[in-house]
């Protein structure tokens, strides 16, 4: 019986010192006491330096993106409740979703919605339009000749956008802007402050200022393609134009996608441009004229920051919703 205690014992401790083994080799050495710690590897510190690069973007993003929408979107489950018969204090009380059945049934709000996205479908096709004619005419040049265009191209959307539309509410004031006695001259009458054209004056301001930037875009990307391709196509006996519109727009299309949909994202939540021109035309550009100008006033004007935070969470998700849509039915490029 001793001879068996014995030889369990010994087994035991046969195991216990494997195990300690196997720990010692998975954990590694451990460093002597009053040594320095094992450095991390060179591969893992290096990619844990390119990452610390983007913390400030994660920082920023979270304070001033993830929290603004989380806390709007909990204003938006509240509202100010009147006391008694609406002389005493307002209170603050959970409504639910109340706030977002009111946005839904807004009718002010999607006019505005309504008046926006019309604008948009006439504005970003034309601004995309002019963005490949400029850069396919830049690719077409020398590159001598094309970086002599492409900062003066670009000066337009360096300038603040609130200095750009002074500019223009300068350029268009029929007082003294220079552009109505200009027209004029050839027998055109033109109010660019009236319900006729006030879009008019908003599309070539958006055109003048973005134009530049979607061009650049889409004339790297040009730079990018191999310039075997089009010695080939030339070779064949195809024409510029059938090269241009045959071998260069269908490989910078995934470019032509992302901005338009940036456009799409900018444009539906326009809001400096009509709020300053709104000081010059109060009758034709109203308090909600866009979304954007909606929620403002309803936050700020008349103090509903539960209902305005319902409508800015709508008005999200129907950009997001259009941008997804677009770049789901548009993104299939062939590279």
């Amino acid at each position: 019986m001793a001879d068996t205690s014995m030889a369990d014992t010994s087994k035991a401790d046969t195991s216990r010192a494997k195990t300690s083994r196997a720990e010692a080799m998975a954990t590694g050495p451990r460093p002597a006491p009053g040594a320095a710690a094992p450095r991390l590897p060179w591969r893992r510190m290096m990619a844990l330096k390119g990452a610390s690069f983007t913390a400030p973007f994660f920082i920023g993003f979270a304070l001033f993106t993830l929290a603004p929408v989380l806390l709007a979107l909990r204003e938006s489950l509240y509202s100010k409740q009147s006391s008694g018969l609406g002389f005493g204090e307002k209170t603050v009380e959970f409504t639910g979703f109340d706030n977002f059945a009111r946005g839904l049934e807004d009718a002010h709000f999607w006019a505005a919605m309504l008046r926006v996205a019309l604008f948009a479908a006439v504005a970003i096709p034309t601004i995309m339009l002019l963005s490949l004619m400029m850069a396919l005419l830049l690719d077409a040049l020398s590159h001598r000749l094309a970086a002599r265009f492409r900062v003066p191209l670009l000066i337009p959307y360096m300038i603040p956008g609130i200095v750009a539309i002074l500019i223009w509410i300068y350029i268009y004031s029929p007082v003294v802007g220079p552009l109505t006695p200009f027209l004029a001259l050839f027998g055109i009458d033109a109010n660019f402050y009236s319900g006729e054209m006030i879009w008019i004056s908003l599309g070539n301001l958006l055109a003048w200022s973005g134009v530049g930037f979607n061009m650049l875009i889409v004339y790297s990307a040009l730079q990018a393609v191999p310039r075997e391709i089009f010695d080939s196509a030339r070779v064949d006996g195809a024409s510029e134009w059938r090269i241009a519109w045959s071998i260069k727009v269908p490989l910078v299309r995934r470019s032509l996608v992302l901005i338009t949909v940036l456009s799409i994202i900018g444009t539906l939540q326009i809001f400096s441009d009509p709020m300053l021109f709104r000081t010059m035309t109060p009758e034709t550009v109203t308090r909600d004229f866009t979304p954007i100008m909606a929620i403002y006033d309803w936050a700020f004007q008349q103090g509903e920051f539960n209902y305005a935070a319902a409508l800015s969470i709508i008005l999200a998700l129907v950009v997001g919703a259009a941008s997804a849509v677009f770049y789901k039915l548009t993104n299939k490029a062939p590279v």
